[in-house]
């Protein structure tokens, strides 16, 4: 459980400020309970098929930058994980970060690529810094354009064949005849106009509110890619008079000394906090395993 003094300056941080900017990055969904992307459980069995023991990969992550796949193996990974996305329940504590921000003047930036932000909240207060699942784009790219893919996921994935795609199924990009890619980091990820206007609504917002009572609430980011939410946002704080910053992480909630007296770290269950800053029960919550939860092999 988190120490009451935290919870209720907490609470306290989010009924004062007259901005909140959320930070929600791969462990906010793992703490909803999609842990296929570091674990090998029966979500990520469902996707990868025989390719986990095959290439001896045993977690999302790992599967999704294993250079022996053949194109054919990869796009099937990738198609069924999209389904599964499209298809998968709504996390709970997505739900209940948005009850606890109802009414407030709030915006989130993500690193997470799975759309479970946009389950609850509107698009427009919603920026996908890493992209987003559900666009596919050139893999050159050739031009400056992303593709929704809703339903020609639907349709590819019923030509999966031995956990491959066939080649003549692999999408391509209309203009050059390239391969496709999804819309998502990587060496070639595409951050053109529909990026861009993505990010313009969130850096809009914070230099609206840069002089407010502004509360930085993190959750679950890790340090695979701080630079992305972790590091803007404290250094946001040691700039801006009147902002405060909150990390929730049982693993990465780190401070620097030059903002600990604008900050508060909550080393616990981001599902836990949650439910604690919303007066509901947690007794029905899993015990969270910090040791297992992870691939030690990464740093996330």
């Amino acid at each position: 459980m988190v120490a009451q003094e935290k919870i209720d300056l907490l609470r306290r941080k989010i009924e004062e400020a007259d901005a909140i900017v959320v930070g929600g990055a791969s462990g906010m969904s793992a703490a909803s309970g999609f842990k296929f992307y570091y674990q090998d459980d029966e979500v990520y069995r469902m996707i990868a098929g025989s390719l986990a023991d095959k290439y001896k990969v045993y977690n999302f992550f790992d599967a999704f930058y294993c250079p022996k796949m053949t194109s054919g193996e990869k796009w099937a990974l990738m198609l069924r994980l999209n389904k599964y996305i499209y298809d998968c329940y709504t996390g709970e504590n997505y739900k209940d970060l948005a009850e606890l921000l109802e009414g407030k003047n709030y915006y989130i930036a993500t690193t997470n690529q799975d759309t479970q932000f946009y389950r609850v909240f509107p698009a427009d207060k919603v920026t996908p810094i890493q992209g987003d699942w559900r666009y596919w784009q050139c893999d050159e790219p050739c031009h400056d354009k992303v593709y929704y893919n809703k339903e020609k996921v639907f349709e590819l994935v019923n030509y999966i064949e031995n956990d491959r795609l066939p080649n003549k199924f692999i999408p391509r990009c209309p203009h050059c005849g390239g391969e496709m890619a999804p819309w998502v980091r990587s060496y070639t990820f595409l951050q053109g106009s529909f990026y861009r206007k993505e990010l313009k609504r969130y850096t809009d917002f914070l230099q609206k509110n840069s002089r407010k009572k502004t509360l930085f609430l993190e959750l679950g980011v890790g340090m695979m890619t701080p630079m992305f939410i972790k590091e803007p946002f404290m250094n946001m704080v040691y700039q801006w008079p009147n902002a405060f910053y909150v990390t929730i992480n049982p693993q990465h909630a780190y401070i620097p000394k030059e903002i600990a007296k604008k900050s508060l770290a909550i080393e616990e269950d981001i599902a836990l906090t949650l439910k604690q800053l919303l007066g509901k029960p947690t007794d029905k919550l899993e015990p969270f395993d910090r040791k297992n939860i992870f691939n030690p092999s990464r740093v996330y």
